[in-house]
């Protein structure tokens, strides 16, 4: 954006030039040169930084400064280059005189673009009378005397004169409507001053003067407002500029008594001059009185005109009240003091006064003529309103031609002083003429609006579906709206009301109609049963009103609606809102709801409630692999067993997904509530048929009783804890809430808490068990054992741990940093230990991890970036996943693994008692025989001895864990058992351990 310092900066620069000119005469010519041409670059700048829309004007006044310049250089030539160029003084004085007409041509394109396609004829007679006032002026005191001077030379006469054009064309610029921005100001100075420089006869100052400002001008941000179309309308004829007008029209006598007084001739003539100048200025004094009344006339028929759109507008007496006052306001000057009071005409029954309809008849002849009349004649009413005035405006208002009703409409009163109101006479008619009409629209719109109401509510009345009926005072209708046809079957006029509505309802209803005689208007809708003709039963909502004393009803008036559907269906919403769509059973809302009334029954009588929390065990993999479709139908089943296995008393809930409450009230015995739990888990014990396939509902189920707690909220929690453990305990079994399971409970929270922190602070260590040939002793690889670096309880096993971090997710961060860390670890063992003796690591990896999408490009990603080839790397998996047949995305990551190169180990085989038969049908490499096996293979060695030979026969690798003894070691090597780990051989090593430990053994291939 431009800014102001650019300006500021120049004419600095143009002072310099300026103290320079006056101190050095040799150099005015350089300095007059530089001047030119520094404000043609100047404006240039301007122009380019401003983007106006119309660049012409502006390259024109940077042509007229730099044709300026030139001249007054060429024109201070020093005499030894004149004498040698002679042309050089006339071409500048050509050129000093060519800057006038190019200034006057930038100025009037600045007039085109500030006028637009306009022809503002006035404007251009004002210029013109101004100008010539001013060449008057200048040609009798200045030029005409220089032309008799001999002394003074051509281009001192000529300069005046060329100033005269572009004074012209900047009073005109002047003179468009709308502010002149601050650059047309600067350029208006700078052209001023160059007149009074050439007219003192000092035009070198003047055209600093023009340098100066007109480079200001166009670096100033405002400059390009100067080409824009002006947004001001042409306005009328102002003061000021009418003083304009004044004071160039005076220019004539002034020269004439002037040189009356310069030559010495005051006879004759000075009377002439005089009474010609004391006429000039009693017509412009006429002419401003002309000017005063038009611009009143045009304000008060602005005003009146806003008023018509006010009044047409209006939607009552007060709001045409308020147009009447403020159009009144803008009719009369703003410091006019003055009242307004609009008496209507008001139909009465009463008759009017003598004085009164005198008055009235005497308004309707004059029509709507306004009279002036003394303040205390006017009605009482409207004179203490206007007391301080006095005189006041009398306008009736009249419709002659009005369809019906008193052709006076009213009377509008206007106070104030006798002059103001003489002139506002005419206005006041016009405004009360549009006043009446105004008032006579919305009398007409009310009355029309009342008819369409009374025709809308007779339609109403004859097609509601309400029916409405009146009763007299032995309740029999006496009428019935034409929809009682519809509602009944059959006209009930003449009938008892009573006899209308179902009998176990009539006494109720008689209650009801006594009270409203008695004036009792407490509840009034009620709903009532009813049989209509031909049967049907109706449900009635009623609503009386006692009508009696209206004579045009005489009666009770009782309203009914037929409300049967609704009610049904807001029984329907009732029972939704506390019903579990898809099962029926109560819903989390209802259960909380009885809950709390069976605790207060049981605070009364000492009753037992019981709550049981039911979850599903691995409800979620059915949905992941059978669909939504058969994990729907496994919930409805397992919710209608759970509700068959309960009592009358007792309540069953879905909570919502696959977790199920049951409420035990009214029993004694706390075993009670026990017994329903195993009665649930007998139930759902049996397969339930799906369209997939026979399923069976393992359950959790958590039990807890009024003798822990007898707050709603914490039995609740109660059984969700007791929940928890349940599931922690082995699944499909329930627990009974026990006091200590809530400290053991926040533990384990805090467990997680903690670990959580531990894997995104990265708290971990790694260890690793040598992983021996039984036959050679030696370290074939090492299997990656994790631990965990707590702050305050030290280094915590994975037994401690692992579960938590499986049922959080966390296993799946910590099992990447292990994956990330062993290969880390096993790069910078195959850096240290000699080529073709490194170990292979052994890594475990959970479930999770792999039903994480991308771990396989995980595995090959950690396997690039540390440089250890996928020989070097063994993932354990655990022996569950054998039988899982549904992870087919699992088996199929698996085998690209295994086409990489990595081995793929079953670990803790024998625990989750698998077929054998599996090994066969899996990528599997190696099997870990878990170490319960080889405690007591001694005692009996037939099943270790079956799994060495079944993997030796389907070409798997066979690692026994847990080697504690030389004779099971021996024992292992007998079987054919090729690998082991245990205590045996070392206990797991940190990453520089086992550098050491492996440096001091033969490290097999």
């Amino acid at each position: 954006m431009p800014t102001r310092w650019p300006a500021a900066l120049f004419g600095a620069w143009i002072v310099v030039l300026g103290v320079a000119y006056a101190l050095t005469p040799r150099a005015h010519g350089w300095l007059i040169l530089a001047g030119g041409l520094s404000a043609a670059a100047a404006v240039l700048v301007g122009t380019y930084r401003s983007q106006p829309d119309d660049r012409l004007p502006w390259w024109l006044l940077a042509a007229a400064t730099g044709l300026s310049g030139l001249g007054g250089a060429l024109g201070a030539a020093p005499s030894f280059v004149t004498d040698l160029l002679p042309w050089l003084d006339p071409a500048g004085t050509a050129l000093l005189l060519l800057s006038y007409p190019v200034l006057a041509f930038a100025l009037a394109r600045f007039i085109r673009r500030r006028t637009g396609s306009d022809r503002d004829v006035p404007g251009v007679l004002d210029a013109l009378i101004v100008t010539s006032g001013v060449a008057l002026l200048i040609w009798t005191f200045v030029v005409g005397p220089r032309m008799s001077d001999a002394t003074v030379g051509g281009l001192e006469q000529l300069l005046p004169v060329a100033d005269l054009l572009c004074l012209g064309l900047l009073i005109r610029l002047a003179l468009v409507p709308g502010r002149l921005v601050a650059s047309g100001y600067w350029l208006g100075a700078g052209t001023g001053a160059m007149l009074v420089a050439d007219v003192a006869r000092a035009s070198g100052y003047g055209q600093f003067a023009l340098y100066a400002t007109a480079a200001m001008a166009a670096l100033i941000p405002s400059m390009a407002e100067l080409t824009r179309r002006s947004a001001a309308p042409a306005a009328e004829t102002s003061r000021g500029r009418l003083a304009l007008l004044a004071v160039a029209a005076l220019a004539a006598p002034t020269v004439l008594i002037g040189k009356m007084f310069q030559d010495g001739q005051v006879a004759g003539l000075f009377l002439v001059a005089v009474l010609s100048l004391l006429m000039l200025m009693l017509v412009l004094a006429r002419m401003a009185g002309i000017m005063t009344s038009h611009r009143q006339a045009v304000t008060r028929e602005r005003a009146l005109r806003e008023a018509s759109a006010a009044l047409v507008s209006a939607a009552d007496a007060e709001a045409v009240g308020l147009a009447v006052r403020t159009t009144v306001a803008q009719l009369l000057p703003g410091d006019v003091p003055h009242g307004v009071v609009l008496a209507i005409s008001i139909a009465q029954d009463e008759p009017m006064s003598p004085e009164a309809a005198a008055q009235a008849a005497v308004d309707r002849a004059t029509g709507t003529a306004a009279r002036l009349v003394q303040t205390r004649d006017v009605d009482w009413a409207v004179s203490v309103r206007l007391t301080q005035f006095a005189e006041t405006l009398r306008c009736p208002m009249v419709l002659q031609d009005r369809p019906t009703g008193d052709p006076l409409v009213g009377v509008l009163h206007v106070g104030a002083p006798g002059w103001a109101l003489r002139e506002l006479q005419r206005s006041v008619e016009v405004l009360a003429g549009q006043v009446a009409l105004a008032l006579e629209r919305i009398a007409l719109s009310h009355e029309v609006n009342q008819r369409n109401s009374e025709a809308y509510f007779r339609t109403l009345i004859l097609n509601t579906a309400d029916v409405i009926t009146i009763l007299d005072e032995e309740d029999r209708i006496r009428y019935a709206s034409p929809s009682a046809l519809g509602v009944f079957g059959a006209d009930p006029t003449g009938v008892r009301l009573p006899d209308v509505i179902h009998p176990g309802d009539r006494e109720r209803l008689d209650g009801v109609l006594a009270a409203v005689r008695g004036g009792d208007l407490g509840e009034q809708q009620l709903d009532f049963r009813a049989v209509n003709a031909r049967g049907t039963d109706l449900l009635l909502e009623l609503h009386c009103r006692d009508l009696r004393a209206d004579r045009s009803v005489a009666g009770l008036v009782i309203t009914m609606r037929d409300v049967t559907e609704r009610r049904k269906l807001e029984n329907e919403l009732i029972h939704q809102a506390f019903h579990d769509a898809m099962t029926g059973l109560a819903n989390r809302v209802l259960f909380h709801d009885r809950l709390e009334h069976a605790l207060a029954r049981s605070a009364r009588d000492g009753s037992v409630v019981g709550v049981l929390f039911i979850d599903l065990d691995d409800f979620k993999i059915v949905n992941d692999t059978l669909g939504h479709a058969v994990g729907d139908q496994l919930l409805i089943e397992v919710a209608n067993r759970i509700a068959g296995s309960l009592r009358a008393d007792d309540t069953a809930a879905r909570l919502g997904g696959d977790e199920f409450a049951a409420l035990i009230e009214n029993v004694r015995d706390p075993l009670a509530v026990e017994d329903t739990a195993n009665r649930i888990l007998t139930a759902l014990a049996s397969p339930i048929e799906t369209d997939a396939k026979p399923l069976y509902a393992m359950t959790s189920i958590g039990i807890t009783t009024t003798l822990e707690a007898t707050d709603g909220d914490e039995l609740l929690r109660q059984a969700d804890l007791a929940l928890y453990v349940a599931k922690g305990a082995g699944k499909n079994q329930w627990r009974r809430y026990q006091r200590h399971l809530h400290d053991e409970m926040v533990e384990r929270l805090e467990l997680r808490s903690a670990l959580g922190h531990a894997v995104s602070e990265g708290r971990f260590l790694l260890h690793y068990q040598p992983i021996v040939d039984l036959a050679g002793g030696v370290a074939v690889g090492f299997e990656a054992l994790v631990r965990w670096a707590h702050p305050n309880r030290g280094v915590i096993t994975p037994d401690q741990f692992i579960e938590v971090a499986e049922e959080s997710g966390l296993i799946v961060p910590m099992g990447r940093w292990v994956l990330e860390e062993a290969l880390r670890t096993v790069s910078e063992w195959r850096r240290v230990l000699p080529s073709g003796h490194a170990p292979y690591v052994s890594v475990n990896v959970s479930v999770r991890q792999f039903r994480e999408a991308g771990f396989v490009e995980q595995v090959r990603a950690a396997l690039q970036h540390t440089g250890v080839p996928p020989r070097a790397l063994m993932l354990e998996i655990t022996e569950t996943l054998l039988m899982k047949d549904d992870e087919q995305r699992i088996w199929a990551d698996l085998n690209t693994l295994r086409e990489m190169g990595i081995r793929i180990a079953i670990d803790d085989f024998g625990t989750g008692y698998s077929s054998l038969g599996y090994l066969r049908q899996r990528p599997i490499d190696v099997v870990k025989i878990d170490k319960t096996f080889i405690d007591d293979m001694v005692a009996s060695p037939q099943l270790v001895d079956g799994i060495v030979s079944l993997a030796r026969s389907l070409g798997l690798t066979v690692v026994a864990e847990g080697i504690e003894d030389p004779a099971h070691r021996d024992l292992l090597v007998r079987m054919g058992c090729p690998l082991g780990q245990g205590f045996l051989f070392s206990s797991p090593l940190g990453p520089t351990e086992v550098l050491a430990w492996m440096t001091g053994a033969a490290v097999a291939v």
